[in-house]
C-alpha cells in the first residue's frame, strides 16, 4: 500500500469494504427507500405469481399450438427490446419517478385488457403478443428509471444493502409466487393471475407517489434534444471496468435462459417427470436466492467488491453443464435442484454486487441511457439465443444442446475484468 504525505492512501476496495460494513450492520436505508423498496417487492410477487400465465392461457384457453407459444415466448421479449429504444434517452431528462408511476401504469392498464377480453370472449393470441410487448418495454423503461431513483434515494455507502435487499425480495417472490399462482390457476384459471399482477403495478405506482418530496431536476435538460440510446451504449463500450462486465453478463444470462425450454422438454417428456416435480426443481432451488443476495453483503467487506464479483462471475458459469447429464427418477430430479441451487446462489452473490459497481461508475446523467442499453441488449440477446438453440436442439436433441450451452458458458469468465484491471481504481467516467 502507497504512502502519500505520511498518510495512507485509502484505496476503492477499502472503502468498499467500509461501505459494505456499514450496510450490514443496518444502517437505516431511509423512509423513502423504503417506500421505493415495497413498491418492487408488491409488483414483483405479483408479476411471478402471474408466471407462465401468458403461455397457459395460449395452451388452455385459446388452445394454441407449440408454435405459437414459442413464438409469445421469444417474439414478444425481442419486439419489447425494440420498441423500448428510444425511452432510454426520453427518460436520461425528465424525473424519473413520474415515468415509473407512468410506466405502472401503462403495465396495468394494458395487462387488464386480457381478462377485459376474456370475459368478453374476444381474446386471441395476438393480443397476447401485443400486450407481452408493451409490458416487456415498460419494464426496461421502468428498471432503468428506478436505477435513477435508488442512486439518488440511497448514499454510496448504502447502496449494496439496498441492491441486497432487492435481490433477497425477487428471490423470495420466485420461491412463492408460481406455487400460489398455480394454486389460483388450478381454481380459478390462468387469467385471474394477470388481474392480479395488473393490480400488483397499480399498487406499485400508490408506493412510488407516496416517496414524497421533491425529486431534483434532471441535469443537462438542455441536451435532452440530442441524448440517443447509443450513448449509453458507447459509454459501456469505452468504460474499462463495465465493459466487460457487460458483455461477460449479457452472454452468461442469455446462455443459461437457453436451457430453461430445453430442460423442460427433457424433463415432462422422455424423463417423465410430473408437472409437479417439474415446480419443485425451480422452487427449491430459489432458497439460494435467499442465501447469496445475504452473503453478498459479508463476503464484500471481507474480501472486497472486485474479487467477491470476479469469484462469483466465476462460479456461477461452472453449473449449468450439469443439467446435460439430467435423468429420470429421484436422483435426476436431486441433480437438477442441486445444480440450481449452486448457480441460483453464485448468480444472488453476484447481481447485488453488479448493480452496486454499475450504479457506482454511472454519472447522474447517463444512468437511465445507460441500465436501457443494457436491458435492451440482454433481452434482445437472450430471445436471439432462444431461439438458436430451439434449432440446434432441433437437429441434436436438447441434451446436446444443453451441453453445448453449458461448454460455452465454462469460456465466458473470460469476459470478466482482469484482476490487474479490477484493481483498487475509483471508477470513473471513462
Amino acid at each position: 500500500m502507497g504512502l502519500k504525505g505520511g498518510r495512507k492512501v485509502v484505496t476503492h476496495a477499502q472503502k468498499g469494504v467500509k461501505h459494505a460494513k456499514q450496510g450490514v450492520n443496518g444502517q437505516a436505508l431511509g423512509p423513502a427507500f423504503r417506500r421505493l423498496w415495497g413498491a418492487y417487492a408488491v409488483s414483483i410477487f405479483g408479476t411471478w405469481l402471474a408466471f407462465d400465465a401468458f403461455a397457459l392461457i395460449a395452451v388452455l384457453v385459446l388452445h394454441t399450438g407449440p408454435a405459437g407459444v414459442s413464438a409469445l415466448a421469444a417474439v414478444g421479449p425481442a419486439v419489447a427490446a425494440v420498441v423500448a429504444v428510444p425511452l432510454g434517452p426520453w427518460m436520461e431528462f425528465r424525473r424519473k419517478r413520474p415515468v415509473m408511476i407512468g410506466m405502472d401504469a401503462v403495465r396495468c392498464a394494458s395487462l387488464l385488457t386480457v381478462p377485459l377480453a376474456y370475459v368478453l370472449d374476444v381474446l386471441t393470441l395476438a393480443q397476447l403478443l401485443v400486450v407481452s410487448v408493451v409490458v416487456g418495454a415498460a419494464d426496461i423503461a421502468f428498471t432503468a428509471a428506478s436505477g435513477a431513483t435508488l442512486k439518488a434515494l440511497v448514499p454510496r455507502d448504502q447502496l449494496l444493502a439496498a441492491n441486497g435487499r432487492f435481490e433477497s425480495t425477487m428471490w423470495t417472490a420466485t420461491l412463492v409466487g408460481p406455487p400460489v399462482g398455480g394454486a389460483v390457476v388450478g381454481i380459478f384459471g390462468p387469467v385471474l393471475t394477470v388481474a392480479v399482477n395488473a393490480v400488483s403495478f397499480l399498487l406499485s405506482a400508490l408506493g412510488i407517489r407516496a416517496i414524497g418530496g421533491d425529486e431534483e431536476p434532471p441535469a443537462h435538460a438542455a441536451a435532452k434534444g440530442r441524448a440517443r440510446l447509443g450513448d449509453g451504449f458507447r459509454f459501456l463500450w469505452a468504460h474499462p471496468a463495465l465493459r466487460p462486465l457487460f458483455l461477460n453478463t449479457v452472454l452468461v444470462n442469455a446462455l443459461i435462459m437457453t436451457g430453461a425450454p430445453l430442460l423442460a422438454v427433457l424433463m415432462l417428456g422422455p424423463l417423465g417427470f410430473a408437472p409437479w416435480q417439474y415446480g419443485l426443481a425451480f422452487a427449491v432451488p430459489c432458497l439460494g436466492g435467499l442465501l447469496g443476495s445475504r452473503l453478498a453483503r459479508r463476503l464484500v467487506p471481507r474480501y472486497g467488491e472486485d474479487k467477491v464479483l470476479r469469484t462469483a462471475g466465476v462460479l456461477r458459469a461452472c453449473w449449468p453443464l450439469g443439467l446435460a447429464f439430467v435423468h429420470s427418477g429421484a436422483s435426476g430430479l436431486a441433480l437438477v435442484m442441486a445444480v440450481e441451487f449452486a448457480l441460483i446462489t453464485c448468480a444472488a452473490v453476484y447481481s447485488p454486487v453488479l448493480a452496486t459497481r454499475r450504479l457506482t461508475a454511472l454519472p447522474a446523467d447517463h444512468v437511465t441511457r445507460v441500465l436501457s442499453a443494457w436491458s435492451v441488449a440482454a433481452k434482445g440477446t437472450t430471445a436471439v439465443l432462444v431461439a438458436v438453440w430451439g434449432l440446434l436442439a432441433a437437429l441434436v436433441g436438447p441434451r446436446a444442446a444443453l451441453a453445448v450451452a453449458g461448454v460455452l458458458l465454462l469460456a465466458t469468465p473470460l469476459l470478466l475484468p482482469r484482476p490487474a484491471r479490477a484493481g483498487t481504481r475509483e471508477l470513473t467516467s471513462p
